[in-house]
This record gives C-alpha cells, sequence and structure tokens, in this order.
C-alpha cells in the first residue's frame, strides 16, 4: 500500500467507501468545532529537541494499565468500524493483538463481542455505553467478563446522542432516511457493497443479543437511539464500579472536578476525551485541558489521552503534557477501511516509525522517560 501517513490512509478510504459510511467516520458534532480544536491545539504545541546525544538505540515499549505495549497507543473504539469492512472489529483486534497494543471493543461493533473473543488469544477491552434497562446493562458487563477483558471503558458523554450534520444529510438519522442519492452513490461503491454483502455480520451484533427483538438493523439502531440512558451520575458508575470486578475506566472527563471525583469513585484511570468532537460542540480540545487534570490526579490513576492522535508526534506531544498513553479511534479506522487487517497494521508502523524519528530528532532515547519541558505551548506572534 502506497501511502506514508495517516491522511494517506484516509484518502484511500473515501476513494473505497460510500459517501455515508466514510463521513460517518470524518464527521463530527453540529459546526464540528471541537474536531477542529483538537487537530488545531494539538499542532499548536512546539517539541523542545535537544543535541549532543546518542540515540542510536531507542525504545518505544512502554505499559498501559498495567499491560506491556509496543507503543503507548491503545486502539480507541469506535462504533460500527465494521461497516467500512467485513468482520472488521475482528481484522482489528488480530492486528493490535500481532502489533503488541491493546483494542478496545466499541458497544456499539458490527462483530459480537464473543466473536471477537473467539477470534483472538489475547484479551481486548470492552466499552460500556449505558443504556436505560439495568439488565441490559448488567449483561453487557457479564458478557465482558466472561469474555476476559481485563478492562472496562465506561464512556460518560453520551447521555444522548448528538446532531451530526453530515450524517443527517447522508441519511445515517433514526430512523434511516434513504435516499435516492445514497443509493446512487452505494452503487458508484460496488466493490464496497459486493464485499459487505459476502460478511453476515451487517448489525450491531453487542446490542442485537440485548435486544433479539429487534427483526433488522434498522429496529435496532431506533432501539438503541431511544434507550440510551441520560441518568448517568455518581450512583451509575458506584453500581457498575461494584458489578465490574477488574479495572474500570472513565471516559468523557474534562474537567479537574470530574478527574477527582473519578478518583474518589474508584476509577483505575480516566480517559481525557471529547469523544473525538461528535458529542459536545464548541467543547475545549483535549490537550488544552490533559496538564491541569494530570496534575490534579497525579499518580493516583493512569491519565490516558483521547482526541486528534494521527501521529507518533501526537503522541510525543500528549505523553508531554501529562498523559500515560493515549488512544486514537479515526487513525486505525482508516487504515481498516483503506486495507483491512492489513491497513491497520500499517497505521499502526507507520505511527510506530513517526514516533521513533520524533524521539531521535529531539534527543529522547526511552519513551517511557520524556524529559521535563520536552512539550510547551507555542506562543502566538
Amino acid at each position: 500500500m502506497d501511502t506514508v501517513n495517516i491522511d494517506d490512509l484516509r484518502r484511500v478510504a473515501r476513494r473505497r467507501l460510500p459517501k455515508s459510511v466514510y463521513e460517518y467516520v470524518a464527521g463530527a458534532a453540529y459546526q464540528e468545532l471541537t474536531l477542529s480544536r483538537n487537530r488545531a491545539d494539538l499542532d499548536a504545541l512546539a517539541i523542545h529537541g535537544t543535541t549532543m546525544r546518542d540515540v542510536s538505540i531507542l525504545s518505544t515499549r512502554t505499559s498501559v494499565m498495567g499491560e506491556a505495549a509496543a507503543i503507548p497507543l491503545v486502539l480507541g473504539p469506535v462504533g460500527m468500524a465494521g461497516l467500512t469492512w467485513p468482520n472488521g472489529e475482528i481484522l482489528v483486534a488480530r492486528a493490535a493483538e500481532a502489533f503488541g497494543v491493546r483494542f478496545c471493543l466499541s458497544t456499539f461493533s458490527i462483530a459480537s463481542i464473543e466473536d471477537v473473543a473467539a477470534a483472538t488469544t489475547r484479551p481486548f477491552w470492552s466499552q460500556l455505553y449505558m443504556m436505560k434497562q439495568a439488565s441490559v446493562n448488567e449483561n453487557l458487563i457479564r458478557r465482558a467478563d466472561e469474555a476476559g477483558c481485563p478492562v472496562l471503558v465506561m464512556t460518560l458523554d453520551v447521555h444522548v446522542h448528538s446532531q451530526r450534520w453530515r450524517d443527517t444529510r447522508n441519511g445515517l438519522t433514526s430512523p434511516i432516511r434513504v435516499t435516492a442519492a445514497g443509493i446512487g452513490d452505494v452503487a458508484l461503491h460496488l466493490p464496497w457493497l459486493v464485499h459487505m454483502l459476502g460478511s453476515r455480520r451487517r448489525t450491531f451484533a453487542t446490542k442485537q443479543a440485548e435486544h433479539p427483538a429487534a427483526r433488522n438493523v434498522l429496529e435496532l439502531a431506533a432501539w438503541v437511539n431511544a434507550n440510551l440512558s441520560a441518568s448517568i451520575d455518581v450512583d451509575t458508575i458506584r453500581w457498575v464500579r461494584s458489578l465490574w470486578p477488574r479495572k474500570l475506566v472513565l471516559k468523557g472527563i474534562l474537567t479537574v472536578e470530574d478527574a477527582r471525583r473519578a478518583v474518589d469513585l474508584g476509577a483505575d484511570a480516566i480517559i481525557v476525551s471529547n469523544h473525538g468532537g461528535r458529542q459536545l460542540d464548541s467543547a475545549p480540545s483535549t490537550i488544552s485541558v490533559l496538564p491541569a487534570i494530570a496534575v490534579a490526579v497525579g499518580s493516583e490513576v493512569e491519565v490516558l489521552f483521547d482526541g486528534g492522535i494521527m501521529t507518533g508526534f501526537d503522541i510525543v506531544k500528549a505523553l508531554g503534557q501529562g498523559a500515560h498513553g493515549c488512544l486514537s479511534g479515526r487513525a486505525w479506522t482508516w487504515g481498516l477501511a483503506a486495507g483491512g487487517g492489513g491497513g491497520v497494521t500499517r497505521a499502526l508502523t507507520l505511527v510506530r516509525q513517526e514516533l521513533l524519528d520524533c524521539m531521535a530528532l529531539s534527543g529522547v532515547t526511552d519513551i517511557a522517560d520524556l524529559p521535563a519541558g520536552l512539550v510547551t505551548r507555542q506562543h502566538q506572534p
């Protein structure tokens, strides 16, 4: 695959995918201001390289949540990733396993958690979206436990679905709106269509088990949209903590107050995240709030960063601002959409090489030991 960075993979994916699927991955909420801020504020950080150091031997290896990692990156949860490539979540999980990083399976995956567990040998993380029915939430937690997931990632910032204007225009609403333009666009991407029709996985398989009465993906999507819980509070988190026997991560932290509250509620880690700009528009960028949050919790919990990671340089910037590790969703999804499991491996390989380059050029030999002051905010003229 003739690609030199993640954006090249995105371009390949754009040619291969129908517009509605491509823009589902690329887009964000409302005016997409938060999405833009995530990128702009990462770009505004400066890396202060030092010379006169032997950088002939470099190490990108570290640990995330007590687990060895080839690079400080977790492949974050992405809903409906399996619509970009047949059996997508299984291919991603296998690629992550072979590369030596963790993968977090979305609650809204196309492949079921049981299918992903059966297809892999290394445990993966599981995400939890809270639904209105306690029995559904209990089942999702139980299934993650039975799948051997060492980490449960509880997402806190989806009380309701935001409006994503690209999706609305493309008919990806609840219920899904079929348009002549959409049908025509799919017809122009026959290789994708034929590929998908050859797969038996074309619905939210993990959720299907919780609502077997749904006769098709349209009915299931409507049920999910109507049953997201808008009542996530500290008692909800305590309840999940009481049920989950292993490490619990709270995702969607943007303030020092919420970070401290997460520590008090027994979280093992927090993810500083604004959902990739897909929920609250006009939220602050995650990199802008990361330093204060990292200082506020210290070493009491691990602080993971999510929001715009597309290069190895971005990883260095996040770690230099206080993160223990990073998550990325769109980066690996572009790899998957461009080339299946091989595309995911290509994405990881590109990011690792960028990470090595950044380390060498800035005089860093061990990613787990960044010097203080390596990354600072660039002063604007």
